[in-house]
């Protein structure tokens, strides 16, 4: 079936995990960003909290070294070089703990929801991607639809958070003009963080709802039809017909080799038209009997027809025969039970080869 057919079909089938597999394969996975945005600004929000005031510190160290230096330093090409470098280490050494604690909570975040998953089928290069009739079609898919009524919630909700917040606020803001410029930094610096720690709770519960929603969407985007069921069984476990045409070779390979083994029998019992069964028996290397070929019907005939060939005897005893058939398999000793029954069979076919090789041996 074409690929448009399939997807003209209706999913209603839960995806294997096979599917699941290969989803994962490509990078695909059911995952929220909203979770990895909140998780990093928490993140940041605790760090300013316990440490702003030695990051302040060490912007204020920074710009006294920057003015500093400024009026010894001489800049010209053999300085510049090293007054760059040391900008940045300065700089650097600043941000450090900011860019460490983003890296390791966005990580983090992505391991819970996603676990340890590396896919390098997603950064690809593909034409499809850079396709102007596929990329306005994604534009104005109901999914981008849906992103943009949530980002404008998630704006809308956060706004007004805010301004309630600010609007809170404001009996402590009147008081600051008799403030000095680090009770003014103080005063401000709370409320932002007030507004802060709010939004988070609010975008908490913002992402957990996102996450439902991309499990759900994800859920449904692996769903499968009918025909894509039937076509993952024919290339997991194989063509059903073709499966069929394998086991009857075998079973007719398995029948051959059977009937080769007839021809070592030292005897055949018999149902006496619809079961044949033929036993072997080497004292000096079995411990019993052994059933060397059985069958029913055709089989049967065959076997009793390769046996008259090769002058094996044929003893009709019809609840023996049958017993062997159903419990006893090919190349398999006879149970206990059946020795003396067996034995007398035996022993009866040996006393009539001795009879004919005495009366051979007469003439």
């Amino acid at each position: 079936m074409s690929d448009e057919q399939n997807k003209d079909q209706e999913k209603t089938e839960q995806p294997t995990s096979r599917r699941r597999e290969q989803a994962r394969e490509k990078g695909q996975v059911a995952k929220s960003q909203e979770i990895t945005s909140v998780a990093i600004l928490m993140a940041c929000l605790t760090l300013f909290y316990f440490s702003s005031a030695i990051m302040v510190e060490k912007m204020m160290g920074l710009m006294r070294w920057t003015l500093h230096e400024s009026g010894h330093f001489v800049i010209n090409g053999d300085t510049i070089h090293l007054l760059i470098l040391t900008l940045i280490y300065k700089t650097f050494g600043l941000l450090a703990p900011l860019m460490l604690t983003v890296v390791c909570v966005a990580f983090i975040a992505n391991v819970f929801q996603i676990g340890f998953i590396f896919s390098s089928e997603s950064i690809q290069p593909k034409l499809s991607k850079i396709d102007p009739i596929k990329g306005f079609k994604r534009l104005f898919s109901a999914r981008s639809f849906v992103e943009l009524i949530k980002n404008i919630f998630k704006i809308l909700l956060i706004g007004f958070v805010a301004y309630i917040t600010v609007v809170g606020e404001i009996k402590n803001l009147i008081p600051l003009g008799d403030q000095s410029i680090w009770g003014v930094l103080n005063c401000i610096g709370k409320a932002a963080f007030k507004v802060m720690f709010r939004s988070c709770w609010v975008l908490i519960v913002l992402a957990v709802l996102d996450y439902i929603f991309q499990r759900w969407d994800f859920e449904k985007n692996l769903k499968m039809s009918k025909q894509e069921l039937k076509d993952e069984y024919k290339q997991t476990e194989g063509d059903p017909l073709i499966k069929a045409r394998i086991r009857n070779l075998q079973r007719e390979a398995a029948r051959k080799r059977m009937m080769t083994q007839v021809p070592k029998a030292d005897v055949v019992i018999t149902n006496p038209t619809h079961i044949a069964v033929a036993l072997e028996y080497d004292q000096s290397n079995m411990s019993a009997p052994k059933v060397i070929a059985k069958g029913r019907g055709y089989i049967a005939a065959k076997i009793k027809e390769i046996a008259e060939k090769n002058n094996v005897p044929i003893v009709e005893n019809k609840p023996l025969a049958q017993v062997l058939y159903k419990i006893v398999d090919i190349d398999h000793m006879i149970p206990t039970n059946l020795y003396k029954a067996v034995a007398e069979v035996l022993a009866f076919v040996y006393r009539m080869k001795m009879k004919r090789s005495s009366g051979y041996s007469r003439q």
